[in-house]
Parts: C-alpha cells; structure tokens; sequence
C-alpha cells in the first residue's frame, strides 16, 4: 500500500503543480516574464511595418535604434506616450519582427507590469545570452512618484542596471508616466522638488517619441492600408460612421473596422 505521506504529496502537486520550465531565451522570437520565469509567446505575429501608417518618422527612429541593439552597439531606452490606440505597440511589436524577418538575433519580453521588482532576476537570466533583448512594459503608468523609483534606478545608476544586451522600451498614456496635477504640490515643502521627482523617470528614457490623436486623413490612410493587405474594399463614409459611433479616430478603431470589413466578406484575418 501507497505510503499516506506519498499520496499526500502527490495530491498536492496536481493541486498546485510545480511552475513550467523557463523557456529557452535563444528559441523563440517573443516571450513574457511574469516574475518567475520565461513562457515563449504562444504566437508572434507582429504587423508588418508597412501597414502602420502616419508613423513614419517614430518608425524610422525606433527601427534604427532596435538596429542598433540588434548589432551590440550603443542603443537607447524607448518612452513611446501619447493617445490610445495610435500604434505604439504595434510599432514595438513590428520593429522587432522586421528586424527578425531579417535575421537579426534580436527577441521580445514583455514584463507583467505588476512585477517590475523582478526585473533584476530577468536581467540576470539574460545577461550572458548571445542575443539582443527589448524589454517590453506596455501601458505603464504610475500613481505615486514612490512607485517609479525601482524602475529609475534600473534604468539609470543602480546597482542593478539592465545588461548591455537588453534595453527596455515603455508604452505609456503619459507623457511622464505619472499623473501631473497641480493641487499636489500645495502641501508640498518645495513644490519643484514635486515637479522634478514625477520628471525625473521619463527623463531616464534616452528616446521619448510622441504619438497624436489622428485626422480623418490619416484615418482613412491607415483603414485603407490595411484593406489592401487584406485584399478588402471599403466605403469611406462607412469608415468615419464606424469611427464616430466609437468616439474615437485611431489605428486601433481602424483595425477593429477592417476585423469587420473582413467578417463581413467571410475572411479570416
């Protein structure tokens, strides 16, 4: 007979099974750190670079700084802010592909952003790899300056600065991924020292690129872009109701009415 304690056991590892091994960081295009370990992206498929429209000059220096990372030679951190849905992470995701598609050895993490006091342990599990890394934190934001510190720190004059094969790239709402208002420095003992602690993480950032709500134009670019890939035809007037009825004119809203266009006309995407 089973001893007791072996079946207990037993019974306790199909209630919380042990984590899964780490993923090998030299096999797969893309990953997620989620505090623990390394999962690979079950499927990375990046937009190609062509199809993000009305970004060009944020492409051409996010393209040419990953380039750089790519070929182990000086390269920047990345703070792309500005309104929602207006390809920002698309663009992440894109450069790397593109770069991929070339045969640079080049790879994504995206960090679960409630677990950035791990980002240590990630560096240290990526150091010696022979391959570039973007670190990827999207949508990240902060509501108290005290927050922001752990990852200033990592960015810039800490003890435990990313490796020099990796770079971390920020997706943000803000400009300064904290909140500014004005009414939290009256009872501050010097108000510009308010100020200047909420600046100083996104000043820690060597490539801070802006990205602004679009016009019709560049909406219609973009619905248009997309269509031809998919070898679809669309109504413009059918395109600005679709961006009206969601308040919103973006490259997001763009996608989401070709995901339409195409549903429509019985393709997959």
């Amino acid at each position: 007979m089973t001893d007791p304690l072996v079946r207990i056991a037993d019974a306790l590892d199909r209630l919380a099974p042990p984590p899964p091994a780490d993923a090998d960081p030299l096999a797969h295009p893309a990953y997620v750190w989620d505090g623990t370990g390394l999962r690979a992206v079950r499927a990375f498929a990046p937009q190609p670079l062509d199809r993000l429209k009305g970004i060009d000059r944020n492409k051409a220096v996010l393209l040419a700084n990953f380039t750089r990372l790519a070929d182990g030679v000086a390269a920047q951190d990345a703070l792309l802010w500005g309104a929602r849905g207006t390809g920002k992470s698309a663009l992440v995701k894109g450069v790397v592909g593109a770069l991929q598609a070339e045969g640079q050895a080049i790879a994504l993490i995206e960090v679960v952003t409630d677990r950035l006091d791990t980002l240590p342990r990630l560096f240290a599990r990526i150091a010696d790899a022979p391959r570039a890394f973007a670190i990827f934190l999207d949508d990240l934001g902060f509501d108290a300056a005290g927050e922001a510190r752990a990852l200033r720190s990592l960015l810039e004059g800490g003890a435990e600065a990313r490796p020099a094969n990796a770079r971390i790239v920020v997706t943000s709402n803000r400009r300064h991924l904290m909140p500014r208002d004005i009414a939290e420095q009256d009872s501050a003992i010097n108000p510009r020292d308010v100020i200047d602690d909420q600046l100083a993480l996104a000043d820690r950032f060597g490539l801070s690129l802006g990205f602004h709500a679009l016009d019709q134009d560049g909406y219609l670019a973009i619905v248009a872009g997309y269509a031809a890939a998919l070898g679809l035809t669309f109504e413009p007037a059918d395109a600005i109701q679709w961006a009206t009825q969601r308040g919103s004119r973006s490259g997001r809203v763009a996608w989401h009415y070709v995901t339409e266009l195409a549903g429509r006309a019985g393709k997959p995407v």
